[in-house]
């Protein structure tokens, strides 16, 4: 997602040349767990100080990225961003570098990039 290419292969995005971030679709039922909950779980999972990359991988396509599909999710998510960041703030650490932008096109991973997924026989 957030790239510039209309189409896109996963060995395109691996290129780091497109634009695209590696990212993984998220669906979710608000009356199971908050969208804010989520964005909670997201800042702590991973390093949103770190700019493209995800340690060990480097590059545009391993940036921090949110990219959200209703308008009223922007405000929520500006919001989270501010207050982890005023967290790591306070620890010393650095500026959050996570992009935060309206998802316009979202495209699947060809099959053979997300068997990893798949529990292993």
């Amino acid at each position: 997602a957030g790239g510039l290419s209309d189409k896109v292969t996963y060995e395109e995005v691996c290129k780091g040349n497109t634009g695209h971030a590696e990212v993984v679709r998220l669906t979710f039922d608000e009356k199971l767990i908050s969208f804010k909950k989520i964005l909670d779980l997201f800042f702590k999972m991973h390093d949103p100080t770190q700019k493209d990359m995800q340690y060990p991988d480097v590059g545009t396509q391993y940036r921090s990225a949110i990219y959200y599909c209703r308008k009223e999710q922007e405000s929520v998510l500006i919001s989270s961003m501010e207050s982890y960041e005023r967290i790591l703030a306070k620890a010393g650490l650095g500026d959050v570098t996570t992009e935060i932008k309206k998802l316009e096109r979202f495209y699947f991973a060809e099959d053979y990039n997300i068997h990893f997924l798949q529990p292993f026989h």
